[in-house]
């Protein structure tokens, strides 16, 4: 990544990038060598990232809404203490005050919850069809087979549809602009002066 930034002369980059790139390492060095990032998460990570949420509202989400918070950098103990799921406020992320931790922002929408409801009842019938004795050609999602007994994994449905619809992303990006929007130049006149403010 450097090399290409020095290569092109870019004194600003922002890497964005999949789940696939969502490590502890990757995301360390990329903000040691002082690159920003947006990096998809994962659902396995939102009820720890949004722990506050679940304890004061529950399963309840409005369309559109977007969650900043924050995510642990490592998976310990000691990282996860950061959150604090008695607070109702999310917490703002401070690169210096939650060193042991990256940004996380979650967004929800009705029309991938209603999407991925559909999707989650076919998959469930398909692997009710193998739990009933029919073959297939590949084993179906949540069907598991344990000690010669076949059942429906109806723990891992569950979560699936409690966060489908759930996007996350981690980022080093402050959640506040370190540095003030520009000012609105004033408006001009055909000829391209300034033309002073009315009133």
């Amino acid at each position: 990544m450097t090399a290409f930034q020095e290569r092109h002369s870019l004194a600003d980059m922002v890497i964005v990038a999949g789940a696939g790139m969502l490590s502890a390492g990757n995301l360390r060095e990329l903000d040691e060598t002082n690159l920003r990032f947006i990096v998809g998460s994962r659902a396995t990570k939102a009820p720890n990232d949004l722990a506050s949420h679940f304890r004061w509202h529950g399963d309840a989400f409005t369309d559109g809404q977007v969650i900043d918070t924050i995510t642990p950098r490592v998976a310990t103990d000691r990282a996860r203490g950061s959150q604090n799921a008695r607070k109702r406020a999310e917490l703002v992320w401070d690169p210096a005050a939650h060193e042991r931790s990256w940004r996380a922002v979650w967004a929800y929408s009705a029309k991938c919850a209603a999407r991925d409801h559909k999707t989650l009842t076919l998959q469930e019938n398909k692997a009710k069809v193998v739990v009933a004795g029919e073959r297939a050609a590949r084993t179906p999602r949540f069907f598991k087979h344990t000690n010669g007994t076949k059942a429906l994994d109806g723990a891992a449905l569950t979560r699936a549809r409690r966060l489908g619809a759930l996007k996350g992303y981690v980022t080093n990006l402050p959640a506040t602009p370190s540095c003030p929007r520009p000012k609105s130049s004033p408006p001009t006149t055909r000829r391209g002066r300034s033309r002073p403010p009315s009133g």
